[in-house]
């Protein structure tokens, strides 16, 4: 199915998507600190606010996303920005542009979808004096949480914001490398799957324990995540990890034969000359390396340069394009 939307709009897809949110976050940031020197509230205006989306302010469908998701001190916002970029561009380049922009773009309407739903909520389950209370105030709506029908203002941050996409970039790209292995606070290593498995447990219990409009964004956070597994769950199955693993292997298998062959070579251009003539007097040919028949049209290896490699065709690009066994499911579709 996704490779059919891909042939169809994916000269639509936005390439360096993660770059375009980082300077919208950049933005947000700037925006921040102008209020805080102005002592102005310019970034509420950019909220999730779906109350008053249904009252004119329709800008704020697209605004949020340039509001920062946390506003801890300078150094802290550089490496987040830095972390969320750099992933992010591993990912793109991991699953395509076309993918990629899908997963993003599916995890922003969720986020709209579920604030429209969490205000139909609290309309629904809120008394007549809470539901007065929430359209009077004069903050955004969504600084308020609902618990047992109660509305507290206490909390300053709106639930909806752009944290859980990027919570989800961290969650697809410990799905993608699991077994990659990172420095948890510049000094512990970790494996990309024990950080996935820490973001989970956490959004868990934001499920249990948050306020209902934090429920209702981390539900829509985890349903973009469980879509796009279960989209693409033949590149995460166990299997095709041991074929990667095999494929691995046998690519660095290769490379080390290949670095001692070309050691073994002659040393000096001095000695191959020389051996050429003598070869050249005695009326000899030197013996042509037969060409190779399978090359990968992405990697360029070949059956000679790795024999254990296997080589398909795809019938999806248009053109004979050939493809070794690691990147025949990950290439982008020639058409």
């Amino acid at each position: 199915m996704i490779e059919k939307l891909e042939k169809k709009f994916g000269k639509y897809a936005i390439p360096n998507l993660t770059l375009a949110l980082i300077i919208g976050y950049a933005l947000g940031y700037l925006i921040r600190l102008f209020d805080n020197f102005r002592g102005t509230d310019f970034l509420s205006f950019l909220y999730l606010d779906p109350w008053k989306i249904i009252h004119g302010q329709v800008w704020r469908v697209i605004t949020w996303l340039i509001v920062p998701p946390t506003e801890s001190n300078i150094i802290f916002v550089i490496l987040m920005m830095w972390c969320c970029l750099s992933i992010g561009m591993v990912l793109e380049k991991t699953w395509g542009t076309f993918r990629f922009n899908l997963y993003i773009f599916g995890g922003i309407l969720f986020t709209v979808i579920s604030s429209f739903a969490a205000l139909g909520f609290v309309y629904i389950t809120s008394s007549a004096d809470g539901w007065e209370l929430f359209k009077s105030c004069e903050e955004t709506g969504f600084k308020l949480f609902v618990a047992n029908n109660v509305l507290d203002i206490s909390n300053p941050w709106p639930a909806f914001s752009t944290y859980y996409i990027n919570v989800s970039i961290y969650l697809g790209f410990a799905m993608t490398y699991p077994n990659n292995t990172v420095r948890f606070m510049f000094f512990i290593p970790m494996k990309m799957f024990i950080l996935g498995i820490i973001d989970l447990v956490y959004m868990v219990y934001l499920l249990i324990f948050g306020g209902v409009f934090t429920r209702f964004a981390v539900v829509a956070a985890l349903l973009n995540i469980l879509i796009f597994y279960l989209v693409n769950l033949k590149r995460f199955s166990i299997r095709n990890k041991i074929r990667k693993d095999r494929f691995n292997r046998a690519y660095r298998e290769g490379q080390r034969r290949a670095q001692q062959g070309r050691s073994g070579q002659w040393q000096n251009t001095a000695d191959y000359r020389k051996t050429e003539m003598s070869s050249a007097s005695a009326n000899t040919k030197i013996k042509p390396q037969s060409a190779a028949r399978h090359k990968c049209s992405i990697c360029g290896q070949t059956e000679i340069s790795n024999p254990s490699l296997e080589f398909r065709y795809c019938s999806k690009c248009r053109g004979n394009y050939e493809y070794c066994q690691e990147h025949l499911f990950t290439h982008t579709h020639k058409t």
